[in-house]
């Protein structure tokens, strides 16, 4: 028993090394014993929806290399505008069956709990919520396309 206590003692240890050094994984071989430690990060947010703030840009002037302000402040964003981002890796679907409508299209109006689209991944259907109140400006993906953890589904016009 006091062999076990002292393995789980050194396991602890070694998960508090993995954290203060940001380690996602970690293997220890000496003769035949051999510890594989791996953290599992925890699930993201549902749905991350940042405000897009307007750049203010004067007019347009030529700097070093012959690009103007605005080429290299990029393009004016409009206030009141945020991005319903994909929370996970997956498949987008924009409705719940091939047959169906799609869940919104550009000029739906949605609440926070308004459905707008399902990411299928790993065989689970999730629903991606809206998480605002507002219109949809734009959509940014294609049915059954491969979206990615972080990349903008819709915009949307808060109300």
């Amino acid at each position: 028993m006091a062999q076990k206590d002292i393995d789980i003692k050194k396991i602890k240890e070694l998960i508090e090394i993995m954290k203060q050094n940001g380690l996602e994984e970690l293997e220890i071989k000496q003769d035949d014993d051999k510890i594989y430690l791996k953290r599992c990060q925890p699930h993201p947010p549902a749905l991350t929806a940042l405000p897009i703030t307007k750049q203010q840009v004067g007019p347009a002037s030529v700097g070093p290399a012959g690009t103007s302000a605005l080429d290299q402040a990029g393009a004016v964003q409009q206030e009141d505008i945020v991005e319903i981002k994909s929370p996970i890796v997956g498949t987008f679907y924009a409705k719940p069956s091939p047959d169906s409508e799609p869940y919104v299209e550009t000029a739906s109006t949605v609440s926070p709990q308004t459905i707008v689209c399902i990411i299928e991944a790993m065989k689970v259907m999730n629903e991606i919520k809206a998480e605002v109140s507002g219109t949809i400006v734009e959509s940014l993906v294609t049915d059954g396309q491969a979206v990615e953890y972080g990349q903008v589904l819709f915009r949307v016009r808060l109300d």
